[in-house]
């Protein structure tokens, strides 16, 4: 071997390898979507991602830095899709409504991903002493609950829906609907499972609309 083959070998050996920020924040967004905050360990995390403790800490600074991360890399993945119909202004009030509950149920049973809703399966096995954790994913709750408002705000102010609806009620109610199908698909329902819910949400729709009126 010549002095410069020496020279490039030792060269290679000696570089360290790129932090793939991306990589390692999807492989520790599917430990704490399956296992949760609490059921998920630093040598856990470091085992899946590949990288020592040290980098995780030079990134993240501790274990809750990280799931923050890994919470907005989920939206960053999934929400836009989600939301898409609810952003298509094309779309009827009810055309859009299903088409976010579609979405909504193909995310919840993806098999590239774990089941259900990355906010609502961790939320559910945290403990009590786990206080910032359980006020971030509240307030992704409320989020989505902000968002379903918005829409059916808007669509009431084009006259799609009449003034007479009581919005927070039917958001109230929609993320709900979204809270019982994740915990379905947790349980192993199917994408055919959750579409038959659908069905019967937009089966109800003029009922519902109906029924969710302001009170005087």
């Amino acid at each position: 071997m010549s002095q410069q083959n020496v020279c490039d070998v030792k060269k290679c050996r000696g570089r360290p390898k790129v932090f793939d920020r991306e990589a390692a924040l999807d492989k520790a967004l599917t430990l704490f979507w399956t296992h949760g905050y609490e059921g998920t360990s630093l040598a856990d995390l470091v085992a899946a991602t590949g990288a020592k403790a040290p980098t995780l800490y030079a990134e993240f600074v501790n274990k809750e830095g990280l799931f923050r991360a890994a919470m907005e890399r989920y939206i960053e993945k999934f929400s836009a899709y989600r939301e898409a119909a609810l952003n298509n202004d094309d779309l009827s009030v009810d055309k859009a409504v299903e088409g976010y509950f579609r979405a909504t149920a193909a995310c919840f049973t993806d098999r590239n991903s774990p089941s259900g809703c990355f906010f609502i399966c961790t939320s559910s096995a945290l403990a009590a002493s786990s206080g910032e954790i359980a006020t971030m994913l509240q307030q992704q709750h409320q989020s989505q609950e902000i968002t379903l408002k918005a829409f059916l705000t808007a669509r009431m102010q084009r006259h799609e829906l009449s003034s007479a609806v009581n919005i927070d009620a039917l958001a109230c109610y929609l993320a709900c609907m979204l809270q019982g199908m994740s915990v379905r698909a947790r349980e192993g329902a199917a994408r055919e499972d959750l579409d038959s819910i659908i069905d019967t949400l937009m089966a109800m729709w003029p009922t519902l609309t109906g029924l969710c009126q302001q009170k005087d």
